[in-house]
């Protein structure tokens, strides 16, 4: 017999397996210097420090972040289209 909440709990666990690598993902860094630009960004894409010759520089960190932000949402768009969602 078909049980259409099957598939329920398959989503769960989904959804449990990306919330997890979504937190291991935090965890990780990545440093980048480069001509007296230095950032660094956790895995999860979000900016957790930007100098600028020795100078912090939060404004570019914000605009860089919803930039990211941004192109995160076009590309979650981009895969339900294929999906035909």
């Amino acid at each position: 017999m078909f049980n259409p909440l099957k598939g329920l709990g398959d989503l769960n666990q989904l959804r449990k397996q990306a919330q997890q690598m979504q937190q291991a993902l935090a965890q990780e860094e990545v440093v980048v210097e480069k001509d007296g630009v230095r950032i660094v960004m956790s895995g999860d894409q979000k900016v957790k420090e930007l100098t600028i010759d020795g100078q912090p520089e939060i404004r570019v960190a914000e605009v860089l972040e919803e930039a990211l932000k941004k192109t995160q949402q076009i590309a979650a768009r981009q895969l339900m289209s294929m999906r035909g969602e």
